[in-house]
């Protein structure tokens, strides 16, 4: 176990199949006193009326994003305000993630955004148990994330990195 980072907020970001579960369950491991929000879990705590997010972006699907992001920061903010360092992990991007800076009280709040090259995505989406690429394409996805989503925080390109070795890069970054 490593040293805590005292109560704060890590964001982890990036596109689908980046490795941001894995990275942040092991960054929450590795701390003595650590909470992992999945920012998907208030996704699926819609039961009826649920609409999954599409290229297109819908009014109805927008809405039930920035409630998602809106209640993955208060729940953020609830753990800090107790004392725990919170990694938030969801998939952020574009003009959201400026949105879910300003939304996050606490601070520090440290904002990593994993982006893995697109063929490293395209290999871990085909070893995954879940299909998270359907209407969207890893290239599109990836370009959205590179030419639309503001450069805040710290961007890895974790092609190369092992999980382990992206969680030790970014407990080094976040202790500097």
């Amino acid at each position: 176990m490593d040293v805590g980072l005292g109560p704060c907020v890590v964001l982890i970001t990036g596109v689908m199949a980046s490795g941001k579960s894995t990275v942040a369950q092991l960054l929450a491991e590795r701390l003595p006193r650590a909470v992992h929000v999945r920012g998907d879990v208030f996704r699926r705590m819609i039961v009826s009326g649920r609409a999954e997010m599409t290229t297109e972006g819908t009014a109805d699907q927008r809405e039930q994003l920035d409630l998602r992001q809106r209640v993955s920061a208060l729940v953020a903010d609830a753990y800090a305000d107790d004392g725990w360092t919170v990694i938030v992990q969801d998939i952020v991007i574009g003009d959201d993630l400026a949105r879910y800076v300003a939304r996050v009280r606490t601070r520090p709040l440290h904002v990593v955004v994993l982006a893995p090259s697109a063929q490293t995505v395209q290999a871990r989406e085909r070893t995954r148990g879940k299909q998270g690429y359907g209407e969207w394409t890893v290239e599109a996805f990836d370009a959205h994330l590179r030419s639309r989503t503001p450069w805040i925080g710290w961007w890895l390109d974790t092609s190369d990195q092992t999980p382990e070795e992206t969680v030790s890069a970014i407990l080094d970054g976040l202790r500097q």
